[in-house]
């Protein structure tokens, strides 16, 4: 093996492709270089010599249940989102700027280390152009719980190879139904899920490839690619969010959860806000109030089924629902004065003074009746009678939080203006 040592040097392998550094198709490891050799026949003996030795280093590195460092010690990484109730995650390998040497590569990341368009591999893999891996060694890997639209675009649940095509101006993103690939060496465009163009953007500097999510909204999100001084980013919607939560519900309110009333009103309640699939909802706020062994007659269910009816423009019903849960007996001073505010926020200022008034009819001095009768006689611009109905109710505060907000509210009917109510 002597004479074979001054033949074969050791070399880290090319991120993307080849030699240099750590992101593309090959796995960034020392692997055997063979010189030229004068004669064929010795390079034939080498090469059945030492691939096997390769290929089983290489082997080696990934075996399963050995817990071995990553591979061109590129770090795994993953990051997490949620819209609503659809999990979206990025699992990928990161290669920083500086290589493995400690040489600054910044500059030389797009279009050098990481090529423009589609590259050659070598010999190695299906021997075609192929895109970039969007990360190092395995396949960085995305996946969603329940179908999104990419840029527009629908993809269905699942998980998904993330390949990328670089370009200057516009890149080209690819999820591939393959999602247990080492890097790029076996993809093929036939099994594409999905491509999406994006435009690329400068960003702030990254010595590590990372992956984030940079905007969060209800139905969705952006996810984006950010390494040396550019970042890479595409929109991920959910377009039915509220078909899917109430999907959720629905078999949630199955198991033990739906062995209380309370279960029943909160999805009910979710309904009402999000004003979706009311019909449902109805049948909820039903079986809060009746269903054997679960339901109850009390403020929460009545109220909720009541709001329940205004949405369908059922208004005389509701009303009249609504009537009845006020003058339940279990119905509690709090409860009135938050069905007060509840008015106040629908902009229905003089239902809202009826409500605060039976309030204090019914409950006299009880929290939180002074408030509610400080907003009556602020709404009417009686700012002296707000002002002796806030200093009662600052001395029956029942928390610090309640209290800071009547002093400040006590302080404004001092200074002679209003309050926003």
């Amino acid at each position: 093996m002597k004479h074979f040592s001054s033949l074969i040097t050791y070399r880290s392998f090319h991120p993307r492709w080849g030699q240099k550094g750590a992101a593309r198709g090959q796995p960034a490891r020392k692997f055997l270089t063979f010189h030229a050799l004068n004669r064929p026949s010795e390079t034939m003996r080498l090469l059945q010599v030492s691939l096997p030795f390769i290929f089983t280093g290489a082997v080696f590195a990934q075996f399963s249940g050995l817990t071995l460092p990553p591979s061109g010690n590129n770090q795994k990484a993953a990051v997490t989102q949620y819209v609503g109730p659809v999990q979206i995650n990025i699992e990928y390998s990161s290669p920083s700027v500086h290589g493995p040497g400690g040489k600054d590569r910044r500059g030389q990341i797009w279009g050098t280390l990481v090529p423009y368009g589609l590259t050659s591999l070598g010999g190695f893999g299906n021997g075609k152009p192929d895109p970039w891996r969007a990360g190092a060694n395995e396949n960085t890997v995305f996946s969603v719980s329940n179908d999104v639209q990419i840029e527009g675009k629908s993809l269905p649940a699942g998980r998904y190879g993330l390949h990328m095509i670089p370009g200057q101006e516009e890149w080209t993103i690819i999820f591939s139904k393959d999602s247990n690939a080492w890097g790029s060496f076996f993809y093929e465009e036939s099994a594409d899920a999905l491509r999406v163009k994006v435009k690329p953007h400068k960003h702030e500097f990254r010595e590590y490839l990372t992956y984030e999510f940079t905007s969060r909204k209800p139905e969705e999100t952006t996810a984006e690619l950010q390494w040396e001084e550019l970042a890479v980013p595409w929109t991920v919607k959910v377009p039915n969010v509220n078909d899917i939560y109430v999907s959720h519900l629905k078999q949630e309110l199955t198991s033990m959860t739906g062995f209380s009333y309370q279960a029943y009103v909160n999805a009910a309640q979710f309904c009402v806000q999000a004003n979706t699939h009311l019909d449902e909802a109805l049948v909820w706020a039903d079986a809060a109030i009746g269903m054997q062994f679960v339901g109850q007659e009390n403020f929460a269910t009545l109220s909720t089924k009541a709001q329940v009816l205004s949405k369908l423009n059922r208004q005389e019903e509701s009303a009249k629902l609504m009537q009845t849960a006020l003058r339940l007996p279990g119905t509690t001073p709090v409860e009135i004065h938050g069905y007060g505010r509840q008015l106040q926020g629908e902009k229905k200022p003089e239902e809202a003074i009826k409500v605060f008034q039976y309030n204090a009819e019914r409950f006299g001095d009880a929290w939180p009746v002074h408030v509610g009768l400080a907003r009556s006689y602020a709404y009417k611009g009686d700012l002296q009678k707000a002002r002796e109905q806030a200093e009662i109710a600052v001395k029956q505060a029942p928390d610090e939080l309640n209290r800071k907000n009547l002093e400040a509210m006590l302080k404004t009917f001092s200074e002679g203006k209003n309050i926003e109510q």
